[in-house]
């Protein structure tokens, strides 16, 4: 999940720098380095402090979390929905702005995120800390509040996962760190579930799991042809701890899974005849490109510019939001009594 920033300075966060010096697993940054990383904070707009949300990210975030709402069989009242949906956007937001205060060091080194809040100077690392505390703190108590002790604790553990688990510890540690913390990205449709329902079922588990299995194929798709500063910021990447033909072996390793999962959706009580078309379609043509990704080496794909990757990386983009919006087409006729579902 991204996150969210607390602009308000009546908070004090002088142990942060401490914390922020010394991590898990003994990571270390000297004041010279914690100094460069994150300098004087200069005059922040409400961009800059949005930035911290990372909104493309929260934007998924909230349509899965919506449609396990929405396809849960108990209905819920529209403005404890939108509550509810308010809560899981402001949650996601905070751990991002958790992430960002953890990751200044490194965010200054890449090239890829040197321009963001807080390695620019806009925004000082305490503000981010503060911000993330104190709008994970408001999320889960009022979606306690809202809707119910399973809702709220499933936010709670799922900022906790992302922000210290994934961006503390295995981040930093292992090149499987992507399939770990996209655990975090999976929860939402889970935690929309147990709003309306109270619980968990297999719907939500398999929603969770689709998530799951979808993000490690889909980032290291990516990775074959970016070429990433991870390494200069000390990230363990797939692709430079093992090398390029094990990732290639990783991303049809996971897609073999990933497609039973999400056909399995389909035969359950929030699926149907649209959902399976949809997603009989799209697997068979995400199936096909990761294995015209894995039987490719690196000459191969340097000839055509990585053709084949991209490919597979471009439909990896619309393949989860046209799973998730089949389950929402579906849920729109069984509200008008429109299904046709045989079981």
């Amino acid at each position: 999940m991204t996150g969210f920033r607390d602009a308000t300075g009546a908070m004090n966060f002088t142990g942060a720098a401490t914390v922020a010096r010394t991590g898990m697993n003994g990571h270390t940054m000297s004041d010279a380095s914690l100094d460069s990383a994150v300098t004087a904070p200069g005059e922040a707009g409400l961009g800059d402090y949005f930035a911290l949300l990372k909104p493309r990210v929260m934007s998924l975030v909230v349509f899965t979390a919506l449609v396990g709402l929405l396809a849960a069989p108990v209905p819920v009242h529209p403005f404890v929905a939108f509550v509810a949906i308010l809560c899981i956007a402001v949650g996601a937001g905070a751990s991002g702005a958790l992430n960002m205060w953890w990751d200044a060091d490194i965010d200054a080194v890449m090239r890829r995120t040197a321009k963001r809040p807080i390695p620019a100077g806009k925004v000082a690392a305490a503000e981010a800390l503060g911000l993330g505390l104190a709008l994970s703190g408001f999320a889960v108590v009022l979606l306690f509040l809202a809707t119910n002790w399973l809702a709220a604790g499933l936010l709670a553990f799922t900022i906790f996962f992302y922000a210290v688990v994934y961006s503390m510890w295995l981040k930093r540690a292992t090149p499987q760190n992507i399939v770990i913390g996209g655990a975090a990205g999976a929860f939402p449709p889970m935690i929309g579930w147990a709003v309306a329902t109270g619980g968990v079922s297999v719907e939500s588990a398999l929603m969770f799991a689709l998530i799951f299995m979808w993000t490690p194929p889909h980032f290291w798709a990516l990775a074959l042809f970016v070429r990433t500063d991870y390494g200069d910021a000390g990230v363990p990447m797939l692709t430079e701890t093992h090398g390029r033909r094990v990732t290639r072996n990783h991303v049809l390793g996971y897609t073999l899974p990933l497609v039973p999962v999400a056909l399995g959706l389909g035969f359950t009580s929030i699926g149907g005849p649209v959902y399976l078309a949809v997603s009989v379609v799209l697997n068979i043509r995400f199936l096909l490109g990761a294995w015209a990704v894995w039987r490719r080496d690196e000459t191969q794909a340097e000839a055509d510019g990585y053709a084949s990757e991209k490919r597979l990386f471009r439909l990896s983009l619309s393949y989860l939001f046209l799973h998730f919006g089949a389950l929402l087409a579906e849920a729109v006729l069984r509200f008008y009594g429109l299904s046709v579902m045989p079981w």
